[in-house]
């Protein structure tokens, strides 16, 4: 995350769900396998202290809010995909100061040799 957004950060990583991005006619009609990374920015003084869940930001919340965002219709660019999920892991806890979200196409419709295809976005809280 940009050296600009300070705190602690619970890292998520490798989080594959199936969503419709982009703009040829199989990505409209058919979903594709894409992967998300986020680091979330929170103070987990608390947390570290107290040992209790109820002290930090729950990051199943998280994920099933990421998985609901990308699920929910077709998006045609990763970049609105990406600032669409940033804005849902802010809806989660008021409690996350900032986000950075990378998504990735793992199949993108290329005729070359390319693993993947994404972005990277920082958020901060209004």
């Amino acid at each position: 995350m940009s050296d600009r957004v300070a705190g602690d950060r619970i890292e998520l990583r490798g989080l594959r769900v199936v969503g419709r991005c982009g703009v040829l006619p199989e990505e409209i009609e058919r979903g594709q396998p894409l992967e998300v990374d986020l680091d979330v920015v929170t103070d987990m003084a608390a947390a570290g202290v107290s040992d209790d869940l109820a002290d930090t930001v729950d990051y199943g919340a998280i994920c099933a809010a990421v998985e609901r965002a990308i699920t929910d219709g077709h998006v045609q660019l990763l970049e609105f995909l990406a600032g669409k999920l940033a804005d849902a892991v802010l809806a989660v806890d008021g409690r996350i100061s900032a986000v950075e979200v990378a998504v990735r196409k793992l199949r993108p419709p290329v005729p070359q040799h390319l693993a993947t295809s994404g972005v990277r976005v920082t958020r901060l809280r209004p």
